[in-house]
């Protein structure tokens, strides 16, 4: 299990898929707001002049010297939904995230968000 106390360590980390191949920079983690545990990261990816910010789940995810292994290939990573380096995930944009890996979505109880930035 991964304890949310490490995530600040993983600023920066290579984010690489199950054969090893990179797919880009951890921007930042996002919790999830019932068990305050790491649930998404978000992905610096592109080129230098057209960089942006894709969401991974970190289910299963594996931490290394110097990297974050995910359990998802980099083309499908790479295909997530994405922000911009400055943006904020709006709220109404968190399910999106959940089904592109094909995971179950449920807002909180009196519908506040899913995900927080840590």
């Amino acid at each position: 299990m991964i304890h949310s106390a490490d995530i600040r360590e993983w600023r920066n980390r290579d984010v690489v898929d199950p054969k090893g191949h990179k797919i880009g920079s951890l921007e930042a983690v996002y919790v999830d707001t019932t068990t305050d545990e790491p649930a998404m990261a978000t992905i610096r990816t592109g080129l230098p002049t057209r960089q942006r910010l894709v969401f991974v789940p970190l289910d299963d995810a594996t931490v290394g010297p110097g990297y974050v292994r995910v359990p998802y290939d980099k083309g499908t990573v790479r295909k997530a939904p994405a922000i911009g380096l400055d943006d904020v995930l709006a709220a109404e944009d968190e399910e999106v995230v959940f089904h592109h890996y094909g995971l179950a979505y449920q807002p909180g109880a009196a519908g506040e968000r899913r995900l927080a930035r840590r």
